[in-house]
């Protein structure tokens, strides 16, 4: 390749970096800032959870975000499963306890009893309109998939790199950002009643106010105490409780691929070996002797 093509194929690359970096603006010139990428200990194909930060992001979860989020998609025992956040059985049901869950007792009647591991986390509100109503008109979303359903646009060519490089990360670094984002509005922005200011959210008006401040959660392990360690925790708990099961997938995945590549060799030889015979007369009938070799 010469250096021309090379120079060339280069200005492609930052020409549509650039593109896919500018197409994220929003309608009233206010553009939309690329959240920057982080370093998480579950990315790459090797990538697993760290158990203290998902301990750090459930203290965070359980003392501020529940009491507008609800979590319905994890059980309580899901916390001791193996992958996780390292509880033992009797912590994760110590934790259930806790709560007091909405029930029928023998006689249909409703009752409320202390939570179980095999329960999910129960919504802090009755319904959808309850939780709208307390917030502002919007019902805050559920904990389980936020980390899934929450992305951005990379542009090409990064999604193409990302398919190689299994980059999945495109929530847990917008979440982090959003968390970090809340700033005074522009002069020349104008934030409706009840909104908040948030250079990363789409739009810049989000309704949940700033959840987090320095110092609002105390850890036991000597983490820092701000609300950059507070983003970054949550939100790697807010990853777990999508996919709980990510290592053991991943584990499987690598597996799998192992497998394939022996599999395709074996085959590949064993090809030779049943059409060896087979592809010597076909040799001789195109006027080649496999046994002279020429030089």
């Amino acid at each position: 390749m010469t250096m021309k093509i090379k120079t060339t194929l280069l200005a492609l690359v930052v020409g549509f970096s650039a593109m896919s970096g500018a197409a994220i603006a929003a309608d009233d010139g206010h553009s939309t800032p690329v959240p920057p990428r982080n370093k998480w200990s579950f990315a790459g194909p090797f990538g697993k959870f760290d158990q203290a930060q998902l301990q750090r992001g459930f203290k965070v979860y359980k003392e501020v975000c529940a009491s507008c989020h609800s979590m319905s998609l994890v059980s309580f025992r899901n916390l001791a499963e193996a992958g996780g956040p390292g509880f033992s059985e009797a912590q994760a049901a110590a934790v259930a306890s806790e709560y007091k869950i909405k029930d029928l007792d023998d006689k249909g009647e409703a009752i409320e009893r202390a939570g179980r591991p095999a329960d999910a986390f129960p919504s802090p509100f009755v319904n959808d309109r309850a939780a709208a109503a307390a917030n502002g008109g919007v019902t805050p979303p559920d904990f389980s998939t936020l980390a899934k359903a929450r992305t951005y646009e990379r542009g090409f060519p990064w999604f193409v790199f990302d398919i190689f490089t299994q980059f999945q990360e495109q929530g847990p670094d917008y979440i982090v950002a959003l968390l970090q984002g809340y700033k005074d509005a522009p002069k020349d922005f104008v934030v409706p009643p009840g909104g908040n200011y948030n250079e990363y959210f789409p739009g810049h008006v989000i309704a949940m106010p700033n959840p987090l401040s320095d110092g609002q959660v105390t850890y036991d392990d000597g983490a820092p105490q701000t609300v950059a360690q507070y983003a970054q925790d949550v939100t790697g708990f807010m990853m777990w409780a999508a996919e709980p099961h990510l290592v053991q997938r991943k584990r499987i995945g690598l597996q799998v691929m192992i497998f394939l590549i022996v599999f395709a060799g074996l085959l590949y030889f064993t090809k030779k070996k049943v059409w060896h015979e087979v592809e010597k007369p076909r040799e001789i009938a195109h006027g080649q002797d496999p046994s002279k070799t020429t030089l």
